[in-house]
């Protein structure tokens, strides 16, 4: 019994470390987002680590198109909220 706790419970703490990761991973990718935007507009994609577009494309902020890549809806919601609100 002691030894399926002790498992139980170090399966989910490598649940749990994996889900900080990827929360990490993508507050990363979404603070970055603006900056993959001004890089695509001035055509300079290259400029973009392989596996981030990876990421950005598999989060649905990025799409393939006609051999480019251009901001989804999505990607464009996600920008929207990362701009500071002005104070009125």
């Amino acid at each position: 019994m002691a030894s399926s706790t002790s498992q139980q419970q170090q399966q989910q703490t490598r649940a749990a470390l994996k889900a900080a990761d990827a929360a990490e991973r993508r507050e990363r990718l979404r603070r970055g987002l603006p900056g993959v935007v001004e890089l695509l507009q001035s055509r300079q994609a290259d400029r973009i680590d392989d596996a981030d577009i990876d990421a950005y494309v598999s989060l649905n902020w990025l799409e393939w198109h006609g051999g480019g890549l251009r901001l989804t809806i999505t990607g464009r919601n996600v920008c929207a909220q990362s701009v500071p609100t002005a104070l009125v």
